[in-house]
């Protein structure tokens, strides 16, 4: 058995591994775009499973759609007036194809339903969800990249049922609840239908004749071209000219007004906490009746958002077919959950670091790690660094709960230190015997 002494002689003192000076790098992350970082992916992984388990116990399946889209099936759903169109995607061509990188993820999903058929191949309703990257060329801020992550949720349907847009809304509301955000309220409106949407423009441009000329320069352009989103200006001073502006509710139609009556039974029986705001509009054409958005106390962004688009898988070229989805942004949700410091899951601890002392030792840990994993056992190595300090400091630091020294002597009689993390008592066991050994320590 190696003593503390024995393991000091073999101990190199020199700094091995130390980083060199950090210099600024030439070349960086494009504007807008960022890296998922190892110490961050836990997290993410988190988010993924918590989406995973709501999925299936509400009975969505998985979809992935390709990252580049026909630009067509965004223009005609997000509608030709909508920022995502106008200011935001990235389009290219290849050949004679006119090609974006997907901004949303309903738009591809809906042109998917039509085109593979899944309303005759799965039955309706037929309940999706997806997951995966999507790009915006808008100007980043917090919790907004240009290419960033959400969750989505879609269920299209036959009936115009009140009872998906809740359950949606519930779905949403349960995922944000899992991963311990507390202090979340749902904002809900309705910006009705094709048959009485207009009559509410007209209130809404009658309402801002008058004040034209002291609304910013983009409102003044959506006055003309999609009034509807004057409601949503971040801009000071258009918020506070839209303190009076009508409500819609007042205007929507006796079937819109039925719908969001009934919807907002629903959300009250399943407990989901909602406010109404008559301002809450959506960015993009292809909603009617339900909008809503989730938010959390001390961030300013909407966490999550969806509503009923009843008009675009028609729209897309398939028959008229009811639809109501939401989306969650990942990103914003990380924000969140590290601003508040949310412990979602402690960092599991491996179960056993192998520490190795000369040419010899390394090759035979080589072959032990591989039995290790036969045996499903949790290893972690320095098998690059030569320095028992080194190996020490980072067994340390992965806070194994038995380190296993396999030096040169070990390596030639075919045995190993076992060392308890957590006492610092140690034995030399027979290499063989290893496995058997640390699975009754397991079990103890």
């Amino acid at each position: 058995m190696m003593t503390k002494k024995e393991i000091a002689e073999n101990t190199d003192d020199s700094v091995e591994g130390a980083e060199p000076e950090r210099k600024e790098p030439r070349l960086r992350a494009v504007k807008g775009m960022h890296d998922i970082l190892p110490l961050d992916q836990p997290i993410w992984d988190k988010i993924r499973k918590v989406t995973r388990e709501v999925a299936g116990f509400y009975h969505f399946q998985r979809i992935d759609t390709p990252v580049v889209e026909q630009a067509e099936v965004f223009e005609i759903a997000a509608g030709a007036t909508s920022e995502v169109v106008e200011k935001q995607m990235y389009i290219f061509r290849s050949g004679r194809d006119r090609l974006a990188l997907r901004p949303e993820a309903t738009a591809g999903i809906a042109r998917a339903y039509i085109q593979h058929g899944l309303g005759h191949q799965m039955g309706h309703p037929v309940k999706l969800y997806f997951e995966g990257e999507l790009f915006r060329h808008e100007q980043p801020q917090a919790g907004r990249y240009r290419a960033f992550h959400q969750v989505d949720f879609e269920i299209i349907s036959t009936e115009n049922d009140p009872v998906y847009d809740a359950q949606v809304i519930t779905v949403s509301y349960r995922i944000v609840e899992d991963l311990k955000i507390k202090n979340s309220v749902v904002q809900i409106n309705s910006v009705g239908c094709r048959q009485c949407r207009p009559l509410y423009i007209r209130k809404l441009k009658s309402y801002y004749k008058d004040k034209t000329r002291k609304l910013c320069g983009d409102c003044r352009r959506r006055l003309v071209t999609n009034p509807l989103r004057v409601l949503d200006c971040k801009n000071e001073t258009c918020r506070a000219l839209r303190k009076d502006v009508p409500n819609i509710l007042d205007s929507i139609c006796l079937v819109c007004k039925k719908h969001f009556q009934c919807m907002l039974e629903l959300v009250e029986e399943v407990g989901v906490p909602y406010v109404l705001n008559p301002h809450l509009v959506r960015g993009l054409d292809y909603y009617t009746k339900t909008v809503f958005e989730i938010f959390t106390d001390g961030y300013e962004s909407a966490i999550a958002a969806g509503g009923r688009y009843d008009g675009l898988i028609g729209l897309l070229g398939g028959r008229e077919t009811p639809a109501v989805g939401a989306a969650l942004g990942l990103e914003r949700l990380i924000e969140v959950i590290k601003a508040r410091e949310i412990r979602l899951a402690s960092r599991s601890r491996p179960t056993v670091f192998l520490i190795h002392i000369g040419a010899t030792a390394k090759q035979k840990g080589l072959g032990l790690i591989e039995d290790f994993r036969k045996e499903s056992i949790d290893v972690v190595e320095s098998l690059g660094k030569d320095s028992l300090n080194a190996q020490l400091k980072a067994a340390d630091k992965a806070q194994s709960l038995i380190a296993l020294i396999l030096g040169q002597k070990e390596a030639y009689e075919d045995t190993i230190i076992l060392r308890d993390m957590k006492t610092g008592a140690q034995e030399t066991v027979p290499i063989n015997k290893v496995i058997s050994v640390i699975k009754k320590r397991i079990k103890s």
